[in-house]
């Protein structure tokens, strides 16, 4: 909620906007302009005090996969995703189960928590990583076609390059060496590759047999190979 961001001033002012609203049917005036002030503050205050518990919570996530305490890892993603379903830091949450079941050997695991955010996500961006990643979990479970049908209902704007990378990688499990050479030409000749690694793309096609794909200012301009994958 936007008033999630209002300072102290700004709440004041924006409760005596309320009270001024609504004055034909507060003949209490001052008690319930009071009441209503200090209700409005105990609603803000709560809410800011469950949103620092959850962004404590996820701090403490991200503490321990980094130190690749998986166990403990898990508990605070489930204690998230039950405690505050309704945050962004539930949709990280499911992201990391995800990826702790893949990490594990256990991709039919990793399909549900990457599906429920990215049909539910508020988050855009993390509904179209999301997306990647279960359409990436697909290929490899032998599910190509059904790959390229979830990344067929995805808008990916940004993402169109992972996309084209991710599709290219389906239809090579499918054998379709035409297709696959096709799609990994189109994410390195994109406007914006910066979602995918230039160099394994050229590998690829050279592994294809379809020769090195023709450098393009944006491919040239990312110099060493870009780990950031979705």
């Amino acid at each position: 909620m936007a008033e999630e961001y209002l300072t102290d001033d700004e709440q004041l002012e924006a409760v005596k906007h309320a009270v001024a609203a609504y004055a034909p049917w507060l003949i209490g005036g001052a008690l319930i302009g009071a009441a209503l002030f200090f209700g409005y503050r105990y609603y803000q205050t709560s809410g800011n005090e469950r949103a620092l518990r959850a962004a404590e919570q996820f701090s403490a996530m991200t503490d321990a996969l980094q130190v690749n305490d998986r166990v403990r890892s898990r508990q605070i993603a489930d204690g998230l995703i039950k405690d505050y379903p309704t945050s962004p830091y539930a949709d990280q949450a499911q992201l990391t189960i995800a990826r702790l079941y893949v990490e594990d050997g256990r991709l039919d695991n990793a399909v549900a928590p990457l599906t429920q955010v990215m049909n539910n996500s508020k988050d855009s961006e993390l509904r179209q990583i999301a997306r990647l990643r279960l359409a990436r979990i697909l290929t490899d479970q032998g599910k190509a076609d059904e790959a390229i049908k979830t990344l067929a209902d995805g808008k990916p704007g940004a993402f169109a390059g992972a996309y084209h990378e991710v599709r290219g990688d389906a239809y090579y499990a499918k054998k379709d060496i035409a297709g696959a050479v096709t799609e990994y030409k189109a994410a390195l000749g994109g406007s914006d590759v910066s979602g995918v690694n230039a160099a394994l793309l050229e590998l690829k096609i050279q592994d294809l047999g379809a020769g090195a794909a023709p450098p393009t200012a944006s491919a040239a301009s990312l110099g060493s190979v870009n780990e950031a994958k979705p």
